[in-house]
């Protein structure tokens, strides 16, 4: 994995190459763009230094929109925003109206989404149970369908905002609860016991590769030109996070619902890495790969190309 601060590109060498005061487009007044994104420590990290203006953002500004993941995916598929956050699930809706940035990437490398419930269930027993899920647009949602072997339509679901699936299946509103965010750390607590991994289920189904998960995307209705330029802007927010970690964990904590700051460190380590900074070529096989399983199971319309800005 590269050390953030020796990556080509980085944020020290962006702001060497656009010093503050730098106009893009032709010395044009800064424009703003909205930007989408979950209010969860590892987006909070992430948009770090854009929230702070800790770089420079030659010629754009940026209005932060903080809303739950599938509200973004749904606003998404209706091109409300400039750049947002989304499930890559979503990107097979999305498609024709947003291309893929190349940072931004949540990769389950390992780990995922998990279910939890009061007891061990099979998962044939899974698929007859009441299952509380944060969102049908959730890549959480497509890798159940997947994990079951069985489309939405044969299942019995229950849509919950994901901060109170563990209340719907203690309280037995629900008999399983498909856990994201810091959940996925966070469930000893709720005295519930996991049922499956389901970034452990992909990676041993899928020769190792990480579940993908969410990613930024800009708006088609931007030029090249200016897809590029907020791109490379949006990379080195990224960068800067990482290389100055400590400053960026502490922003992230206004938002790490029942975590420490160590615990909050650690779930960001979780989606803010390497694959965030880049998807690589296994990134990128990851993303084919698990659309074209939901094509192929009719659990998506179609696995679409993946349209990257470069």
């Amino acid at each position: 994995m590269p050390r953030p601060g020796d990556k080509e590109g980085s944020a020290a060498a962006f702001a060497r190459d656009n010093p503050p005061g730098a106009a893009s487009l032709g010395g044009m007044e800064s424009r703003t763009l909205t930007l989408g994104h979950s209010p969860d420590p590892d987006d909070a990290f992430m948009f770090y230094t854009l929230a702070k203006d800790l770089i420079p953002t030659p010629g754009w500004r940026f209005e932060h929109i903080l809303q739950d993941i599938q509200t973004l995916n749904e606003r998404a598929t209706r091109g409300e925003l400039d750049i947002t956050a989304i499930s890559i699930h979503a990107y097979a809706y999305v498609c024709d109206q947003y291309a893929l940035l190349p940072s931004g990437a949540s990769m389950g490398d390992g780990y995922g989404p998990m279910l939890v419930a009061k007891r061990r269930f099979t998962r044939d027993e899974i698929s007859q149970q009441c299952i509380a899920v944060p969102g049908t647009m959730t890549s959480a949602f497509l890798a159940l369908q997947l994990w079951l072997g069985k489309p939405a339509r044969e299942l019995n679901c229950v849509v919950v905002p994901f901060d109170q699936i563990f209340a719907a299946v203690k309280s037995g509103r629900a008999d399983v609860g498909l856990i994201i965010h810091e959940g996925q750390l966070t469930w000893q607590n709720e005295g519930l016991v996991v049922c499956e991994d389901l970034g452990v289920w992909w990676g041993r189904e899928n020769d190792g590769l990480p579940l993908p998960l969410g990613g930024n995307v800009i708006h088609k209705r931007h030029a090249p030109a200016v897809r590029k330029t907020v791109s490379d802007i949006l990379t080195a927010s990224i960068q800067f996070s990482l290389d100055h970690r400590a400053d960026a964990v502490q922003h992230a904590l206004q938002y790490a619902r029942d975590m420490g700051r160590d615990l909050a460190d650690r779930f960001v380590g979780m989606y803010v890495n390497h694959w965030t900074l880049a998807y690589g070529e296994r990134g990128q096989k990851s993303i084919r790969r698990f659309l074209g399983h939901g094509a192929a199971q009719g659990l998506i319309p179609r696995a679409p190309e993946l349209e990257f800005v470069v």
